[in-house]
């Protein structure tokens, strides 16, 4: 009888114990998953769509988007980056909802002339305002290989990582006043396309069209999603799945740490101490331990 009790308990203890544990990516064909935004015939599919490469040309760049619309999950990508001389080009990742007080998750590599390093910008908007730009350098080359970029969103936080280092958080400070992401649905996109009004020293250093075309690489597909437009979808946020566990309600220690040591090294803009911009510090700032 006893043993009969444990087996059960087993049964009933082990799935849900494990449901908090995060899946590893696992690659989905490109074409399972995205459809072209515009310009399809810049990109380019390869090993039978696991793989697919973004093209800019002085004529046009190019996007995808996900065929899903999601209520939360963890997104990500392993893109190799425009190498070379970049500059005044942007390869973009992000989600976005569909409506003017729209809500968005953005990274955004900032290309640099040959040599230079790439910068990586940040972006949060919560019913349509936006204005949360931070920017970091990266402490590798991101034109040499593929790297994982991920965005984990729940109803408590949007973390940012960088392969599985958290580079930004976004907590939940509603009971501030602070609108947060919980209830618009996102697409997830990406593109790459010409910036060179603003994205190189500020609009200074040009897109050298000599250089054209440039070419962004992706694989690891990756979304680990509620799809709120699946039939009969049910997007709660009830402890269903792995990413809203309370284990992921915040980061962890070490999570901390690794986050404290791309601040202290790595970064170069945070629109939380800019009080040029922004004379009165934005208030979900103060729930940024590390600020």
């Amino acid at each position: 009888m006893v043993a009969r009790i444990l087996l059960i308990l087993l049964v009933l203890v082990v799935p849900a114990a494990m449901a908090a544990s995060p899946r590893r990516p696992i690659d989905v064909p490109f074409q399972n998953n995205y459809v072209p935004t515009w310009a399809s015939d810049h990109i380019k599919y390869i090993d039978g769509g696991k793989q697919a490469t973004l093209s800019l040309d002085k004529w046009t760049g190019t996007g995808f988007q996900s065929k899903g619309t999601y209520l939360f999950g963890h997104f990500s990508m392993h893109i190799k980056m425009v190498p070379g001389d970049s500059a005044g080009t942007v390869t973009a990742f992000y989600l976005s909802s569909q409506n003017s007080e729209h809500d968005e998750i953005d990274f955004e590599f900032l290309g640099n002339r040959s040599g230079k390093p790439y910068i990586l910008q940040t972006n949060v908007f919560s019913g349509g305002k936006g204005d949360r730009e931070q920017r970091i350098y990266l402490w590798f080359d991101p034109t040499n290989d593929y790297h994982s970029y991920s965005v984990l969103w729940n109803m408590h936080q949007i973390v940012f990582f960088v392969d599985d280092v958290p580079i930004r958080v976004f907590k939940n400070s509603k009971d501030l006043g602070v609108r947060y992401p919980f209830n618009q649905p996102m697409k997830v996109y990406s593109s790459l396309w010409n910036a060179d009004d603003w994205a190189t020293r500020g609009g200074l250093e040009k897109t050298d069209w000599s250089k054209a075309p440039f070419v962004a690489a992706y694989k690891g597909f990756h979304i680990d999603g509620c799809e709120a437009s699946a039939p009969n979808s049910e997007c709660s946020t009830l402890g269903r799945r792995w990413w809203d566990q309370k284990e992921f309600d915040d980061l962890d220690g070490m999570q901390w740490r690794k986050l404290k040591w791309v601040r202290d090294k790595y970064t170069i803009y945070n629109y939380c101490n800019d009080r040029v911009r922004y004379p009165k510090m934005s208030p979900e700032c103060a729930r940024d331990k590390d600020i």
